[in-house]
């Protein structure tokens, strides 16, 4: 009872804050869309008081997306760095990858979010996890000269010769050699 509560004040809450375009509906499924929407939109504004309302509620916090992304990814994406810490907290994977395979620690390590990668660092998930095109979050820190992650990285087990399919390495990004091709 208290989830379906809680569920209800969150909806009742953003349609009053939202205005007449929150659309409410009978059918589940629709709901359960809706309810996404607003768990989604509230990681990515870094709205904690709105996800302490679906943590408390019980919802899913690795709940997904279209596109595989939950909401510990999206906040950490858009530099939420209060909700990154709370979705933790909370028992969010942080080890979690979409649809690419790629993980909360990359993306932040994409948008140069150093602040959030290093709270994400402090996870413990494999330093060595790979996305769908190989590549570790070593790598991206390397291809995006984001150097002070590198060390990071490396002390949490990193392997900065790793490879990716085109013989990038997160020392040889790190240097400026990007392979395009791979090698023969």
């Amino acid at each position: 009872m208290r989830f379906y509560l809680s569920v209800f004040l969150a909806c009742w809450s953003l349609s009053v804050f939202a205005g007449p375009d929150v659309q409410t509906s009978k059918n589940p499924q629709a709901l359960k869309v809706q309810l996404q929407d607003f768990y989604f939109d509230a990681a990515r504004r870094g709205d904690v008081p709105m996800l302490d309302t679906f943590i408390e509620a019980g919802y899913s916090l690795d709940t997904r997306d279209s596109k595989g992304y939950t909401a510990l990814i999206l906040a950490a994406y858009h530099g939420q760095s209060a909700a990154v810490e709370r979705l933790l907290a909370a028992g969010a994977d942080a080890c979690a990858q979409d649809q690419r395979g790629n993980t909360a620690l990359m993306g932040a390590i994409f948008k140069g979010e150093v602040q959030i990668a290093r709270t994400l660092l402090a996870a413990q998930c494999n330093p060595d996890q790979r996305n769908g095109a190989g590549q570790t979050a070593a790598m991206y820190a390397g291809l995006f000269k984001r150097v002070e992650l590198l060390d990071a990285l490396k002390a949490n087990g990193a392997d900065m010769n790793a490879e990716d399919p085109l013989g990038n390495s997160a020392a040889r990004l790190a240097s400026g050699e990007i392979r395009t091709v791979a090698p023969r």
